[in-house]
């Protein structure tokens, strides 16, 4: 058998141990937490910047009270928490298939422990532990994947809705700041 470069061993590692699911859940699990490291980056860099000038642009105007002053107030807060809000839905479809990948690896894990069973003339007990064990390594890590995700997800829900409050708020104390 050739040998493999030396970067490409920890893959050959993840399909013998849990087969080519394992890589599928490694692939949606280095999205699911790359999309949440550019929303941690977007909003520590440029949510506030965003806020600030939608603060200033709002307070700029000479026009607060009117029903188009306040119409047009609430499509720029809605456009801008909607930047904050962009990834979340497909972030909710990557944790939601991650245990059903992990399903899809132990459903086929354990289809290929019974496969080498049937075949074998000696139904050893250990072999089948080995390979139900190996079988159930993609469900848990799709569980394991998915728990993290969840947990991503409700700090992003979090997140957004205290920025839409605080948005809401500053741009009303920006208006009493200039009647005053």
């Amino acid at each position: 058998m050739p040998t493999l470069p030396l970067w490409l061993e920890p893959v050959e590692r993840l399909l013998d141990a849990g087969g080519a699911v394992l890589v599928v859940l490694a692939f949606v699990a280095v999205l699911v937490f790359g999309m949440a490291i550019e929303r941690w980056w977007y909003y520590r860099f440029s949510w506030r910047r965003a806020r600030r000038q939608l603060i200033r642009r709002w307070a700029a105007r000479s026009d607060h009270r009117s029903w188009s002053a306040r119409t047009l107030r609430n499509v720029w807060t809605e456009a801008l928490v909607a930047k904050l809000r962009r990834p979340l839905p497909w972030i909710k479809l990557l944790v939601a298939l991650c245990p059903l990948l992990g399903l899809l690896g132990t459903v086929t894990g354990m289809i290929t422990v019974f496969d080498s069973l049937s075949l074998s003339d000696t139904h050893q007990a250990r072999a089948m532990a080995d390979g139900v064990a190996r079988a159930t390594l993609p469900t848990l890590t799709g569980m394991a994947i998915a728990v993290v995700g969840l947990l991503f997800i409700s700090r992003l829900e979090h997140v957004i809705r205290r920025e839409d409050q605080r948005l809401h708020d500053r741009l009303a104390r920006a208006l009493e700041e200039n009647d005053a």
